[in-house]
């Protein structure tokens, strides 16, 4: 045997099966979806990008797990939203053997900045790091199902604090979106579907003067299909 590969023979585990969660974790940050993701310190995919996440223990559900799991690894407890993305299961999705992977989209606010260990940082949805694993798609798919579900629930209330004027929103919106939001079209649009409401307060103007700009918020902060049949698509060119 070539004593080459009898070396990486000998480094590689034994063929592993089980089923894991992992957790695409979006915040808009600096006006920019962002993804929590964290470095691998050890093959495969060594010191390659991956989200958050583990094997599910044998006593949880999933949900439980990817909970516990964001907590203990990434120290992230501030979720608005969870919800269940998608299962891979491709024979050949880890190299070391059959495993099955239940992906969950977590949202946080963009009034909490979670205090991450080292080893964990926030990246630009759309400008993603060499990722591991198939956990790039996953993310893929996450932000796909962000955009879609601002386009018929009330999912924005997980991406807003709990208060904000229409310019913030709409940035929110935008960032996510991947396209310009204007804020006066935004009110218009969650004002009829009974998704937001002023607070009675405001904010002052700043230093270039103009009217205090209001407050607003979110009727509920639980996830509500408000419009089935509704698409927020970017605007004509031309």
């Amino acid at each position: 045997m070539n004593p080459a590969i009898g070396a990486a023979a000998a480094e590689r585990p034994a063929a592993m099966a089980g089923h894991e969660v992992l957790a695409v974790v979006l915040q808009i940050r600096d006006d920019r979806l962002s993804v929590l993701l964290w470095r691998r310190a050890r093959p495969p995919f060594e010191d390659r990008w991956v989200l958050p996440g583990g094997r599910l223990g044998d006593r949880e559900g999933l949900g439980e797990s990817v909970r516990r799991q964001l907590a203990q690894k990434v120290d992230v407890r501030d979720l608005t939203h969870l919800e269940q993305l998608e299962t891979r299961g491709e024979p050949d999705r880890h190299p070391y053997g059959r495993m099955l992977a239940t992906a969950y989209l977590g949202l946080v606010p963009a009034d909490i900045d979670p205090v991450i260990p080292c080893d964990t940082h926030w990246h630009p949805a759309s400008d993603l790091p060499p990722m591991g694993f198939d956990h790039a798609a996953m993310v893929h798919s996450g932000r796909r199902r962000l955009r879609a579900k601002l386009s018929y629930t009330n999912v924005g209330f997980a991406l807003a604090p709990p208060e904000f004027t229409m310019s913030q929103l709409s940035r929110y919106y935008r960032a996510a979106l991947g396209h310009d939001v204007a804020a006066t079209n935004l009110r218009r649009v969650l004002l009829r579907r009974g998704q937001i409401e002023e607070t009675g307060e405001s904010v002052p103007s700043g230093r270039s003067g103009g009217r205090p700009a209001a407050l607003f918020r979110f009727r509920t902060r639980r996830l509500e299909i408000t419009d089935a049949f509704a698409v927020l698509r970017p605007p004509p060119e031309g």
